[in-house]
């Protein structure tokens, strides 16, 4: 199971690809590609840049709450 499991949920819970969030942190595909496999961890800015995008917090991000806010 990914390590970022909660930022694939987002992503498919709004509809949205892998690639136009890739585009949306200014990286390539395949970077964004292992944030979501776990294969590499996923740097703080790019992990605020989510919260933000999705309207939720840091810490319903990476599952350390199940309150979006």
């Amino acid at each position: 199971m990914a390590k970022y499991r909660r930022v694939r949920d987002l992503r498919e819970d709004n509809d949205k690809t892998q690639k136009q969030i890739a585009e949306h942190l200014n990286m390539q595909l395949t970077v964004y590609q292992r944030y979501e496999r776990g294969e590499r961890e996923l740097p703080l800015w790019a992990a605020i840049k989510l919260a933000n995008y999705y309207g939720v917090s840091l810490d319903y991000l990476v599952e350390r709450t199940n309150k979006k806010n």
